[in-house]
């Protein structure tokens, strides 16, 4: 059988959190460099298909590529590790130090990573600067002002949407992480870390990652945006969100949702047993 139980994808869970805390600082940037990158040409490829078939829905069925990628290939994308580094951390096998290193670091790769492949796709789409009125470019110039001044614009509401998005994108994300876990195969890997990726795209909720590279590429094209904008008004706000999303409504929810530990105290109450050694304890009148 191909398929994976929940309690089993649970223990991997777990212990993906450790390896990636436990990876060298070199790793860590490498990858989170790679994983920048390769989103970043997810995202491009899906608006080239959002701006040719003048159909979201289109780069939205497209853009998993990316994440399909990076899972298969084991690279990092921080906004997966939010929903398993804490885990690892809660069950003691890392430690919140190291987990803090790995996003640290990630995030810089990651900032690297999006920035190479900005300045590069930007000389590519606007042929050296030549053609700036490419749909593409303007496009980004779009999306970067949008994603920064149009939440500015609302003031304190506007960080609290943009909370809220960056919370619902990354539960769907770290979804689909843990989907991947669900089966052996690589197709069926596939298939089952698409569904969720393709729901968030398509909703136009925050991502940490995507955002890094879209916005810096908006601005180099000439978007309205300082990096004060970028990083007030979306990518603090953007990161902790995700965070959230991670952590708690994937992470520890799925945890404590087939812990093996709560199930068999909750047979052993069925069954009119004791749980715990103090309980049996009790119950045999020690």
């Amino acid at each position: 059988m191909d398929y994976v139980k929940p309690a089993e994808v649970l223990e991997s869970m777990v212990e993906a959190g450790t390896a990636k805390a436990e990876m060298s600082s070199s790793q860590m940037l490498m990858r989170g460099f790679l994983g920048g990158g390769i989103l970043a040409f997810a995202t491009t490829l899906a608006y080239t298909a959002t701006t040719q078939t003048t159909m979201p829905l289109a780069g939205a069925v497209i853009f998993p590529i990316g994440f399909v990628i990076i899972v298969l290939l084991g690279l990092e994308l921080v906004t997966g590790s939010f929903a398993l580094i804490p885990l690892s951390v809660f069950k003691r096998e890392t430690t919140l130090s190291r987990m803090m290193a790995n996003y640290g670091l990630v995030i810089i790769g990651h900032l690297i990573g999006c920035a190479v492949y900005a300045a590069l796709y930007g000389m590519a789409v606007t042929k050296m600067g030549t053609d700036m009125a490419n749909p593409l470019a303007q496009m980004l110039i779009q999306v970067s002002e949008t994603k920064t001044l149009g939440y500015q614009k609302m003031g304190f509401d506007g960080i609290i949407l943009v909370f809220i998005k960056a919370i619902l994108c990354n539960w769907m994300v770290t979804l689909g992480v843990v989907m991947a876990m669900t089966s052996k195969s690589t197709l069926g890997k596939i298939v089952a870390m698409w569904l969720p990726i393709l729901m968030f795209f398509e909703q136009g909720f925050e991502h940490a990652v995507v955002n890094m590279f879209v916005i810096p590429a908006g601005m180099m094209l000439g978007a309205d945006v300082t990096i004060t904008d970028w990083w007030v008004w979306n990518q603090i706000p953007v990161l902790l969100g995700n965070f959230v999303g991670g952590a708690l409504f994937t992470g520890f929810m799925f945890y404590w949702s087939h812990n093996k530990k709560k199930d068999s105290e909750s047979q052993a109450l069925q069954a009119g047993l004791p749980t715990t050694p103090a309980l049996a304890a009790e119950k045999s009148g020690l």
